[in-house]
């Protein structure tokens, strides 16, 4: 899940994903996450499914997936300083269930492989 303030990068990390490493939308601008058995599901509405806002081209319609197991938490930063060099491990706590959370810039050229590279490693 991509987290972070307004034009931090969310939806421009999000749409390299969907073109260029053939993963699929679940949820744009609004999540809902349901606790079942210790496991985080990240599923969309109903009334937004499939839409994505692309800024300079508007709702954007993608294929999607209905519902996920959370399991990582991409906080999406601005400034450099945001992010140490040698980060300590950090969780976030949703509905009671602890996640991986990493920080990343957005609009770096490696952003997206640092998120699949984290995303690896907390297997």
């Amino acid at each position: 899940m991509l987290i972070g303030p307004s034009g931090s990068g969310k939806s421009d990390v999000a749409l390299q994903m969907i073109m260029n490493k053939h993963a699929l939308l679940v949820a744009d601008d609004r999540t809902d996450i349901e606790e079942k058995d210790g496991r985080l599901i990240a599923s969309c509405p109903e009334a937004i499914s499939g839409m994505m806002e692309v800024r300079g081209l508007g709702l954007c319609h993608f294929d999607t997936l209905p519902s996920v197991a959370l399991t990582l938490v991409v906080h999406l930063v601005s400034e450099k300083a945001a992010i140490a060099r040698f980060p300590k491990a950090e969780n976030i706590e949703i509905l009671g269930v602890k996640i991986p959370k990493i920080r990343v810039r957005g609009f770096e050229t490696s952003a997206i492989d640092k998120i699949i590279l984290a995303c690896y490693q907390n297997k």
